[in-house]
């Protein structure tokens, strides 16, 4: 083998074992997802938890809740730039007070954020909010889930540390504002991603093998 030979067949080598790394670490990856979702299963199969200013955020957190309040329609906030089937949109951010009549977690009062869901908004970020009004008095049901961070609009201090995506009651007849879907439990693109890597690796040391036989000189 001539030396030019052996430089692409280490470079071949080299390159299969890098794809080979990739495989490996995308079923890491793999494993730690499906970690993730069994235990995301196993708290979103918990009966609900009823909200109250005393529940904290490690008991509800990704778990359905229950909350029985008054929505706050006055302090109603907008999420800009989501989209929804390419219709671009807000979510309405909106506070509720909790029946329970305590004082707040965090010192805040006892009213938590709710995601009520998608609405369309031309611009992505106006958007009418009397029109999307809901009852007043209501009993929500969704899922408890950590409040996005870096969000300087929202001050979490004043609420219970957690946003509830609602789930129901259901919209009205226009199906706005339209709820968001529940967390995808699947296995992701990971496995996929993996067979491709070594894929990859399979064919770069096939192909150099070929080639180099091929070469008459080799």
């Amino acid at each position: 083998m001539q030396r030019r030979d052996l430089v692409a067949a280490t470079i071949a080598v080299l390159l299969a074992a890098g794809c080979v790394r990739l495989g490996i670490w995308q079923l890491h990856r793999l494993q730690q997802r499906r970690a993730r979702n069994a235990v995301l299963a196993a708290r979103m199969a918990l009966p609900p938890l009823v909200l109250r200013a005393n529940v904290s955020f490690d008991s509800a957190r990704e778990r359905r809740v229950v909350a029985h309040g008054r929505f706050d329609y006055s302090a109603e906030q907008t999420w800009p730039g989501r989209s929804f089937e390419g219709t671009p949109g807000v979510a309405l951010i909106t506070p509720l007070r909790l029946a329970d009549g305590g004082g707040g977690g965090r010192g805040g009062g006892s009213t938590v954020l709710v995601d009520r869901g998608w609405v369309p908004s031309p611009d992505a970020f106006h958007v009418d909010h009397a029109a999307y009004r809901e009852s007043d008095s209501v009993t929500v049901e969704g899922i408890a889930l950590a409040a996005p961070r870096g969000r300087g609009d929202v001050n979490m201090a004043r609420f219970l540390p957690y946003v509830l995506q609602m789930e129901t009651p259901l919209p009205g007849p226009r199906g706005l504002p339209r709820r968001w879907p529940a967390p995808v439990l699947d296995d992701g693109p990971h496995l996929s991603y993996a067979l491709q890597w070594f894929s990859f690796a399979v064919i770069t040391l096939v192909g150099t093998a070929a080639l180099l036989r091929r070469r008459p000189d080799s």
